[in-house]
């Protein structure tokens, strides 16, 4: 969940980017302290500039202008600036009333992207709201366990990453088996929610400010006599290809990998740590195939396709090493008319949106 940028924060923003950039805690810290003594509230903060920081690590990355250790770095950076605006709260300063209620905010289970909802919780809070705060990677049945020993009005479920959406499915029938409503928000539920809705998420949220305008309706619990099974959300899963092709993942990236080596004998000379890339970007593509199986849309693969040839792009990979990689799992999955389909329609995709080519690219992703 992200909030778009304000009015006047653009000079925070590159401020806090340099500092978070260099990996300089001291001054990332100070110029958030420094902000909030001149009078910028704690919300504004948190939306509008650390969260529009954060945005920026995420895009300097895809553009190769940040390692991953420069990313994870910077990230680690961003958390703590939270970590210390939030203690920075004076016992004088904070609501002492009684809470408006109780919330779980956490990540799907294998996300980790915890920012997005640490934002969130502590927006919360702020707006007088008890908030349990579970982080990245919450297992399901730790968090329905924790739904148990609570009384949470709300949980608040965070994705970033498309292909947990399964997992985000499970935890949303889970949570409202034991009649508490679920507010989904986050990139990986679509830009208008469509994949909370289609997973039946009682709600969906684009942001934090949003979320908490949801909470300020009072969401009714859902009915768990009303728990519906998965085929009835997702009729199309009868087919059983998304079980296919997510039970099959690891032979469907060897099968495609040896192939392409055998197509592309350039790529037998790869190193270790080139093939070891080669192999998770299949990995990733075949994750992505699955979980557009999963929710039956065409755009979830083709989206992820073209910011994938934008990544590669950047490394000096050929994007249409993709297409090549992608007609070879084709082959692969000759007897599953959906995935072919998907398939088709990711290669013309690609195709609608030629690159130049990249010097010194390495011939095959």
């Amino acid at each position: 969940m992200s909030a778009p940028w304000a009015v006047g924060t653009d000079a925070l923003v590159d401020e806090l980017w340099r500092a978070v950039a260099d990996g300089d805690e001291y001054t990332a810290v100070g110029v958030v302290r420094r902000a909030r003594a001149d009078g910028t509230d704690e919300e504004t903060l948190l939306l509008d500039v650390i969260a529009a920081v954060q945005a920026r690590v995420g895009t300097e990355w895809a553009a190769d202008r940040l390692t991953v250790a420069q990313e994870r770095a910077a990230t680690a950076v961003n958390e703590r600036v939270v970590t210390a605006l939030v203690h920075d709260r004076s016992p004088a300063g904070r609501d002492e009333r009684p809470p408006r209620g109780r919330v779980t905010v956490g990540c799907v289970d294998g996300e980790w992207h915890a920012m997005p909802a640490r934002l969130v919780a502590e927006v919360l809070r702020l707006r007088g709201w008890r908030v349990d705060y579970l982080g990245a990677r919450t297992p399901t049945p730790h968090l329905v366990s924790h739904l148990h020993s609570t009384s949470a009005e709300a949980v608040l479920l965070s994705g970033s990453i498309p292909t947990r959406l399964s997992a985000a499915h499970a935890a949303v029938t889970a949570c409202q088996a034991v009649g508490v409503p679920v507010l989904a928000g986050g990139r990986a539920f679509g830009p208008d929610g469509r994949y909370a809705r289609a997973l039946g998420a009682d709600h969906w949220a684009p942001d934090a400010r949003a979320a908490a305008a949801v909470l300020d309706r009072a969401p009714a619990p859902p009915d768990p006599t009303a728990a519906r099974q998965v085929l009835d959300d997702l009729p199309h899963l009868s087919d059983q290809e998304y079980t296919y092709v997510a039970r099959a993942r690891g032979r469907l990236v060897r099968q495609t990998l040896t192939s392409l080596e055998e197509r592309f004998p350039a790529l037998r000379a790869y190193t270790d740590a080139q093939r070891e890339r080669t192999a998770e970007d299949l990995a990733h593509m075949v994750d992505s195939l699955a979980t557009a199986l999963y929710v039956d849309d065409t755009a979830l693969f083709t989206t992820f396709l073209c910011w994938t040839a934008d990544v590669l792009q950047a490394r000096r990979v050929p994007a249409h090493s993709l297409v090549a990689a992608l007609a070879v799992l084709g082959e692969n999955l000759l007897d599953f008319p959906r995935a072919l389909r998907l398939i088709g329609d990711g290669t013309a995709a690609l195709a609608g949106r030629p690159l130049p080519p990249v010097p010194g690219a390495r011939p095959t992703a």
